[in-house]
């Protein structure tokens, strides 16, 4: 089903502070699917805790998607979920993280939602991780090591060192930083455009990443997480003008790159892709796209 990625249309891009964000435009008919910050799934460590793996309960009716890259704080350390997960009605599941937070290993059980996704570099490197993790072994852990890296250099980048090396520490930059906290509010406020199921991201000329969901209901539920994600990436230089073309052939790469394809931890199943300049994954279910993820391959 990731050809329907090649059937996607984008609409003009809005642009804040170098970041343009295309809307994408697909048409498909699922099953009812919930998901965002607001559904009722509680999520707490395992009751053997340990790093890469959390367990979800689902008491709804309906099944929720929890998303690749979504944030989780609290627990013993914050973490970021390495695939999405299409979570049963009822069911309660293990799901394969990341942590965020390497300076801490104490607290409690239970976790709350993180505002934004975790940095398109620590979604890349965790997603090239659980690629090779497939390959090797048929498991879905990250290169912890590596995303631990790459959290560090955002954290540098940024100024955000902190005592325990929390990522989630990424988020008070929207109430330290004047322009970026507006840009969000301002962003945030507009909502994205009817029937937009997704958005392409790009610097200047260069695309970076893209997120796509099966309608446009569950993008809106990810919209302010997706926002904020995107701003923190915010680039230092621009070269050159966003460009539809490069956006729809971005989706197209992806669409069209070599998959391994693994069974879903909950429902469907997911393809992780490698291509031409491209990583990322997509979720399937019942023929139907319901989450997919990609990123620019290059630095």
């Amino acid at each position: 089903m990731l050809n329907i990625l090649e059937l996607a249309s984008v609409g003009h891009p809005v642009t804040r502070m170098g970041v343009s964000l295309f809307p994408v435009y697909i048409r498909q008919h699922g099953q009812v699917i919930t998901t965002g910050p607001s559904v009722g799934v509680h999520i707490t460590e395992r009751p053997d805790a340990e790093v890469p793996t959390l367990q979800v309960f689902n008491p709804t009716h309906n099944p929720v998607l929890l998303v690749e890259g979504e944030t989780v704080t609290g627990g013993r350390q914050s973490r970021t979920l390495n695939v999405s997960v299409l979570v049963p009605a009822g069911a309660t599941i293990d799901i394969p993280v990341s942590c965020v937070e390497q300076g801490r290993w104490s607290g409690g059980r239970e976790f709350g939602r993180g505002r934004m996704l975790a940095s398109r570099r620590v979604r890349r490197a965790k997603e090239e991780g659980v690629l090779n993790s497939i390959r090797h072994s048929g498991t879905k852990f990250s290169d912890q090591g590596e995303v631990w890296h790459v959290i560090n250099n955002e954290l540098q980048r940024s100024a955000l060192l902190n005592p325990t090396s929390s990522l989630i520490e990424a988020d008070s930059m929207f109430d330290r930083d004047d322009a970026i906290g507006a840009a969000a509010g301002e962003l945030i406020g507009m909502g994205p455009l009817p029937g937009q199921c997704g958005v392409i991201v790009s610097h200047g000329r260069r695309v970076v990443a893209a997120d796509v969901f099966a309608n446009a209901d569950m993008f809106a539920c990810q919209w302010e997480a997706i926002v904020r994600s995107a701003l923190f990436d915010a680039p230092d230089e621009v070269r050159g003008t966003p460009s539809a073309t490069k956006a729809l052939q971005f989706l197209r790469r992806f669409a069209d790159g070599k998959s391994e394809l693994a069974p879903g931890v909950g429902l469907g199943r997911e393809h992780h892709v490698s291509g031409k300049r491209v990583v990322g994954q997509a979720l399937v279910w019942d023929d139907v796209l319901v989450h997919a993820s990609a990123f620019t391959v290059a630095a």
